[in-house]
């Protein structure tokens, strides 16, 4: 009798320990078909207010004429558990503490800045020489503006913005948006799209025609899913649906591709779609304490 109770209750141990070894076989595979997103985090921060007092230079018709409008003008932080990255770097910080906002010498722009990097980074315990990596969707003077404050950051810049922006010409034609970066030493040129952290999480897309190396971001949040940082390829939401084209874009023509591209990157990943200076998405957007994770 005791054999032929014992047998049985050995076959059901080891047929339990075969089954429990075959669901963690199977577990294990799953994981590594399906990795855990690496926890990201997404600070959207006040580079400053753009007034635009010349809408129309915004399309390469006139539907914009006599109109103008606001622009936010955000920054993003983006902290990962490999490092932390910049993108974008608002207006310059000489605009703080003007008594009066700043107006172009065209009259096209009305620009003022509320804070410094300094005291924005620290509403999310950060500071200037946590940040890693600097990213700019391009190298125009709203985008630019602390650059060069973050000094352990690393410069990934496309290559084609790079060989732009640090020409004679451009010192010679735009000695603001030259100097706003001249000085930065450590610099990785880069060449199309970019895997920052190297698991598909943070993405530089490039996005060439308003500027010849202008790029998005895509970041993919582990728990609010992807979100795709538009740079200036749309300023308004009727330049997305009308597809419009700045008339100081670079290229028109690359402009329109990128767009299509855009949308359909859009598309295959379900990110959502946040234009860079719309008032409406930037307040959307939680603020410090507050966080996109």
């Amino acid at each position: 009798m005791i054999r032929t109770v014992t047998k049985p209750l050995a076959l059901l141990a080891a047929l339990a320990v075969f089954t429990g070894c075959k669901e963690k076989a199977e577990k294990t595979e799953a994981a590594a078909e399906n990795p855990a997103k690496p926890e990201v985090h997404l600070y959207a921060l006040d580079g400053g207010t753009v007034q635009v007092n010349n809408l129309e230079i915004f399309a390469q018709d006139s539907v914009y004429r006599g109109e103008s409008t606001t622009f936010a003008d955000a920054y993003y932080v983006i902290v990962h558990p490999k490092g932390t990255l910049m993108w974008d770097a608002g207006l310059p910080e000489a605009l703080v503490g003007l008594p009066e906002p700043f107006t172009s010498p065209d009259g096209n722009f009305t620009v003022s800045r509320p804070d410094s990097l300094a005291a924005q980074l620290a509403a999310i315990g950060l500071s200037p020489e946590d940040i890693d990596y600097l990213s700019l969707s391009h190298t125009h003077f709203d985008h630019s503006g602390h650059a060069e404050s973050v000094p352990n950051a690393t410069w990934l810049v496309q290559d084609t913005e790079y060989a732009w922006i640090s020409s004679p010409e451009m010192e010679a034609a735009q000695p603001d948006m030259f100097n706003a970066v001249n000085d930065l030493t450590k610099v990785q040129q880069i060449s199309g799209d970019f895997d920052v952290f190297g698991d598909g999480s943070v993405m530089i897309k490039a996005m060439p025609g308003h500027t010849p190396g202008h790029s998005a971001l895509y970041v993919d949040l582990a728990e609010n899913g992807p979100v795709l940082l538009s740079g200036d390829l749309y300023h308004l939401k009727e330049n997305r649906l009308h597809k419009r084209v700045p008339v100081f874009n670079t290229d028109v023509d690359q402009t329109l591709a990128s767009m299509e591209a855009f949308e359909a990157f859009a598309d295959s990943t379900g990110a959502k779609v946040t234009l860079q200076h719309s008032k409406e998405d930037f307040e959307s957007m939680p603020k410090a304490p507050e966080f996109l994770k």
